[in-house]
């Protein structure tokens, strides 16, 4: 390990100039090391930090990871999709079981998947990640330890996903330390940590270890130990940045050449990311879980005071719930103290006294979020109108319907246009599909002096989620594949040459697409089939091959699979693989339109009308079943 500065702590009073001006596991050089470590010299603090939220925030799947109930009658039913879910143990692993019931109560589908993961401590939830060959997502039902009970997971609801939702790095990175990403995947990991560890908060620690193991020990009563961080010794605006990079769900976006992982304690939040929140005329009544940080900047007690920051009433070493009420109550008291004999609280004695003058269960009540269901969270809010949010509301006072004001960035005080109309883009693509989003956006992109090679890949996204393809191809009109530096905007070009059904410029920019992102394996499916619409079956094949071997339940691949085999005569081989992909979804039209040609193929006629009145089932108006099934008749 080459690191030349060093701090040391003998006499710095005599010697200033050898203090740092910012700490030094800053340096990108300076790697983690890991919690076994840290826990030699601070076994007392990991004792106790295990056992918070954090600690717990992720693990194996196991029974003492989870906080669930296993009755016979835990069954979840979600009606829009007409799928059960079955959580269980078997054999010391758990599973989760999908099926279907028929008319007469018999089993028509079943699908049943090893849960690896489970993620949360269980105050609030547990949720349940399964991975194919390292590549996470998540399970489509969600355990809701406050109320007991088993239901979909958070936006399965009405939008089942299955089995199919990845967890890529913005989601993982927050519930969990910084697992081994593979390079060029979206959500593939060959190595994950069991749970945040303590240099999420503190830095990576390879030189404070070094240090330490050399004798350079520094009096952290007198001095600050520039070799990690220590949140308490950060300026406020420092710890929040800190604290919200987990603490504040919003619309992210990476700054250039940035990711998920190079964040650092002691760094500004946005020298890696912008994070923004849209905002409604009922914001102050609904929001999100994870909204701690943004509601607690609102507050009049933050806004007021220069001291007050998280870590004014929470310990991080120390579990929620084996922390004093008194502690909470002591940080509103050291502001809030009786002047001049008169009490600080409008509310009388009495009614103090109603609630064991607990000033945060009037000023900080628990209340839902509009993003998980089925929990109670902490408001943040603090403030006079929290304490009054259970009076009754006059009806007039109720907004019916709540109306957008606007995006608002929260890690800097001056959004230049091109950040915000990256906003609103990642708004429309991740929460609200909505006209209005991109017609912000585009005034943004108008408004831009941003070069206009800084502004590209923004221009591109933004015409890409307006479905304006030739727009797209206009601005790369006389480039080449090997101009474009990103997977995914060389992917959404090559989306639009598809549409436009230019081919051959097409795959060249899938080809690109592939390059920076080998393992996303919807751009290689994408790949695929561009090659077999040129004619060129054998790296189709190939192609989907991989990906298959990638991921064996791919259900698009094993489709497309499927009909290449069937195309050079492979029919069984073929037949075979749409069996998987119905297995793998009963509802997949494709599939068991495909499954119905080849049995109509082999004449087996019952049996092919059986698949295709499967397909008018889902979609009365589909022609060539409707055709097919003539044909029989």
């Amino acid at each position: 390990m080459a690191l030349t500065l060093v701090f040391c702590s003998q006499e710095p009073e005599n010697n200033p100039q050898a203090i740092p001006t910012q700490y030094l596991n800053l340096d990108p050089k300076v790697d983690y090391v890991g919690m076994e470590t840290c826990k030699t010299c601070h076994a007392d603090i990991h004792s106790t930090f295990i056992h918070t939220g954090m600690g717990r925030s992720f693990d194996h799947a196991t029974r003492q990871k989870s906080a669930a109930t296993y009755k016979v009658h835990d069954v979840v039913y979600d009606e829009n999709s007409n799928f059960y879910y079955k959580p269980y143990f078997q054999d010391s692993s758990l599973y989760i079981k999908e099926f279907r019931l028929g008319p007469s109560g018999d089993t028509v589908h079943q699908r049943t998947e090893k849960i690896t993961y489970i993620v949360g401590s269980g105050q609030h939830t547990n949720s349940h990640i399964l991975s194919h060959n390292g590549y996470i997502f998540q399970a489509p039902i969600t355990y809701y330890t406050q109320e007991g009970r088993w239901d979909m997971a958070p936006g399965f609801r009405g939008e089942n996903l299955r089995f199919s939702r990845l967890l890529a790095a913005e989601c993982i990175t927050c519930h969990n330390h910084l697992p081994d990403q593979v390079q060029g995947s979206m959500n593939k990991y060959v190595d994950m940590p069991r749970g945040i560890e303590c240099e999420r908060c503190h830095g990576p620690g390879e030189l404070h270890v070094a240090q330490k193991s050399a004798g350079e020990i520094v009096d952290t009563s007198k001095y600050i130990d520039y070799s990690i961080v220590n949140p308490s010794d950060l300026p406020r605006d420092l710890q929040m940045d800190l604290c919200q990079r987990c603490h504040l769900q919003g619309v992210a976006v990476l700054k250039e050449d940035q990711s998920f992982y190079d964040f650092r304690p002691g760094m500004r939040l946005n020298k890696v990311m912008n994070v923004f929140l849209p905002r409604y005329t009922n914001s102050h009544e609904k929001f999100i879980m994870a909204s701690q940080a943004d509601r607690l900047r609102m507050s009049p007690c933050y806004m007021e005071s220069e001291e007050l920051s998280c870590l004014t009433c929470h310990n991080p070493h120390k579990s929620i719930e084996v922390t004093s009420v008194n502690q909470y109550n002591r940080a509103c008291e050291g502001c809030h103290a009786s002047k001049a004999g008169e009490e600080a609280c409008s509310y009388s004695p009495a009614e103090r006294l109603a609630v064991d003058n607990n000033c945060v269960s009037c000023h900080m009540p628990p209340s839902g979020s509009v993003d998980i269901p089925h929990v109670n969270i902490t408001d943040h809010y603090i403030s006079r109108q929290t304490a009054q949010r259970g009076q009754a509301i006059a009806p007039e006072q109720e907004e019916a319907i709540a109306r957008f004001l606007g995006l608002e960035m929260l890690t800097s005080e001056e959004a230049q246009p091109l950040e915000m109309a990256q906003g609103y883009i990642a708004l429309y693509d991740k929460y609200v599909a909505a006209a209005p989003m991109l017609d912000s956006a585009y005034a943004y992109l108008e408004a831009s002096t941003a070069p206009m090679a800084a502004q590209l890949k923004t221009r591109i996204h933004y015409h890409f989620a307006r479905l304006a393809y030739p727009a797209i191809v206009e601005l790369v009109a006389g480039r080449s594949p090997s101009d474009i530096k990103e997977g995914w905007t060389a992917y959404r070009i090559g989306e639009a040459y598809y549409q436009l059904r230019q081919l051959p410029q097409a795959l060249s920019y899938y080809q690109r697409a592939t390059e920076f992102m080998p393992f996303h394996l919807d751009f290689q499916e994408k790949l695929a089939t561009a090659y077999a619409e040129l004619g060129q079956l054998e790296p189709a094949i190939r192609t989907l091959e991989f990906v298959l071997k990638e991921n064996p339940k791919r259900k698009v691949a094993l489709c497309n699979l499927g009909f290449f085999y069937v195309s050079q005569g492979r029919y069984k081989e073929g037949e075979a693989l749409y069996d998987r992909a119905i297995a793998l979804d009963p509802d997949y039209v494709q599939a068991l339109l495909n499954k119905g040609a080849i049995l109509l193929f082999q004449q087996k006629n019952s049996e092919a009308k059986t698949y295709l009145e499967r397909v008018l089932a889902l979609n009365p108006e589909h022609a060539q079943a409707r055709m097919a099934l003539g044909q029989i008749q």
